[in-house]
């Protein structure tokens, strides 16, 4: 059978669709290495992967990464460049021995890309966003200020640029990093009816649906509606908005669950109300399979999960591309964004998801596409044929 090598991010939402992929590969008697963090050696061994560690070669994490995230370009483009360099030596040298079939890299995962760029290995993207082309692209609404950081930003990704052409990468401009076109294999994971402007993505574009793991958990008679509240396992520093959800939501006939990371302090935000329970972590999937509304930050893996689970949602972005998510979440039907933090406004939108039974058939509906979309199994299917393709030539 064929050998597969996996790279992704440090990030919960881009690794978590891939381990059921992992799965259905390692089933089918493929051999999966897979490059990651010490975070997630668990789930990857967990699935029958050989996990290969990449912490010793990931740069310093910036003091202000939360001010960073999605919004200074230059210090991505930074970021993968240095990675891809720490790395170079140890994983071309592997990966010369290992001999693999294909590398599945996560979008974000540059070095993933440029690696079988350089090693001359057939490729897939991991897609865990929605698809972006030049017609989406146009979709992403960047601030002035997002702008001039990248105006501003151009010396150094082009001292990066050249560094990497050192390094024996054929990468003339960022473009060739950061983009794919309509030749590169990809999986998204997500379902045509969901992704934006669908119809402009060739079939090297594979929709699969979310893939995620059948977790059984009881759904018990409740005696209140649930609330389930989280920014997400990167940006969820933000006690103001906690405060407000607090205030706005303590009074009334929900119980809530909110997560709210391990970067902020319970004690912090006051006296806790009776009918709330916040935690730093919890399973998302069996919350959202008991709960009414969520209140999300709109990363794509969380809007995945929760329409999978039938749940609509009150939308609370915190950057460009969570605000394009949530857009089409409401452009669907699925939530409604949230104008401000004040607690009035988070107060009144969770009654206005929770009394309109719209935005709960809407979600099912969306569910369903997701459902039949194909889940691991089609975006195995995906990597294999990109395998057998490859050796035909």
């Amino acid at each position: 059978m064929s050998k597969i090598v996996f790279f992704c991010i440090p990030a919960h939402g881009h690794t978590n669709p891939t381990i059921e992929v992992v799965r259905e590969l390692i089933l089918r008697g493929h051999e999966v290495w897979y490059y990651s963090f010490e975070e997630f050696r668990e789930k990857i061994e967990s699935v029958g992967a050989k996990y290969i560690s990449c912490d010793p070669f990931l740069p310093p994490t910036p003091i202000d990464i939360d001010k960073k995230v999605g919004k200074d370009f230059a210090a991505l483009i930074e970021m993968v460049a240095d990675t891809t360099v720490s790395l170079d030596k140890a994983v071309c040298s592997a990966l010369k021995e290992f001999s693999p079939d294909c590398i599945v890299s996560d979008s974000v995962c540059f070095w993933g890309k440029l690696f079988s760029i350089k090693l001359r290995i057939p490729f897939v993207c991991s897609t865990t966003t929605f698809a972006f082309n030049q017609y989406t692209a146009k979709m992403m609404k960047s601030g002035l200020k997002e702008m001039l950081r990248m105006f501003i930003g151009m010396p150094r990704i082009n001292a990066k640029m050249r560094m990497l052409k050192e390094h024996g990468y054929d990468v003339d401009n960022f473009l060739k990093i950061i983009q794919n076109d309509n030749d590169t294999n990809t999986i998204v994971y997500t379902s045509k009816e969901f992704q934006p402007m669908s119809e402009t993505f060739s079939d090297k574009y594979t929709f699969v649906g979310p893939s995620i793991a059948d977790v059984e958990v009881e759904v018990a008679p409740k005696q209140k509606p649930l609330i389930y509240i989280s920014l997400g396992t990167v940006l969820n520093k933000n006690s103001l908005f906690y405060k407000n959800c607090i205030k706005a939501l303590k009074d009334c006939n929900f119980d809530v669950i909110m997560s709210i990371g391990n970067k902020t302090d319970i004690s912090s935000l006051g006296i806790i109300p009776n009918n709330f329970d916040i935690k730093t972590r919890v399973h998302q999937i069996q919350v959202l399979k008991n709960a009414d509304v969520f209140i999300t930050h709109c990363g794509m893996n969380s809007v995945n999960e929760s329409i999978y689970c039938g749940v609509p949602m009150v939308l609370f972005p915190q950057h460009s591309e969570q605000g394009l998510v949530a857009a089409r979440a409401e452009e669907l039907g699925a939530g409604i964004k949230l104008n401000g933090n004040k607690s009035k406004l988070i107060k009144e939108a969770v009654y206005e998801v929770f009394n309109n039974k719209l935005y709960k058939q809407n979600a099912e509906k969306l569910a369903n596409t997701f459902k039949k979309a194909g889940g691991a199994s089609k975006a195995a299917d995906a990597i294999e044929n990109v395998i057998i393709s490859s050796s035909n030539f």
